[in-house]
């Protein structure tokens, strides 16, 4: 396993991976609309494969992460994508990471909330707003839970 820029992998490989986890690159939050294949990242490699994915922006002193997955549960690959993000956060001064989520994700709140993020906000109903710019967003997510809010978390750096 070895851990990469986003920027020096070749992009189609970054697209096809997106379009595998997500439908497509494009992820639409309360923050914006983002091509996740445009964005800075890092991206953890084996045998030639994708296995982990980190995307982010850095506006002012925060940093926002865009996208997380990992192929691999439980062996420390989202940990150290994570890890990365706040490596380079810290070099360009951020303050805080945020990122947002959503409400039916209880396997992302609880791994971020270990690795010392809080809620922060909960913001009722915005994937309904989302759905009109992605309607491939599903209805019901994991363990059938009805995908409806966005939930925030940050985590302080300084």
């Amino acid at each position: 396993m070895k851990t990469y820029k986003t920027e020096d992998l070749p992009k189609n490989k970054i697209i096809d991976f997106f379009k595998l986890h997500w439908g497509s690159p494009e992820m639409v939050i309360s923050s914006g609309v983002y091509d996740c294949s445009t964005l800075d990242g890092f991206a953890i490699v084996k045998e030639n494969n994708i296995i982990g994915l980190v995307t982010y922006v850095i506006i002012d002193a925060e940093c926002e992460i865009i996208s997380l997955d990992s192929t691999e549960e439980g062996k420390g690959i989202g940990t150290s994508l994570v890890k990365e993000v706040e490596n380079i956060a810290l070099e360009k001064k951020c303050t805080l990471i945020k990122l947002i989520t959503t409400n039916d994700n209880l396997l992302a709140l609880k791994f971020y909330q270990k690795r010392g993020f809080v809620i922060s906000k909960v913001i009722n109903n915005a994937v309904e707003k989302a759905r009109k710019l992605k309607p491939e967003i599903p209805l019901v997510g994991n363990d059938g839970i009805p995908i409806r809010d966005e939930i925030e978390l940050k985590k302080r750096l300084d």
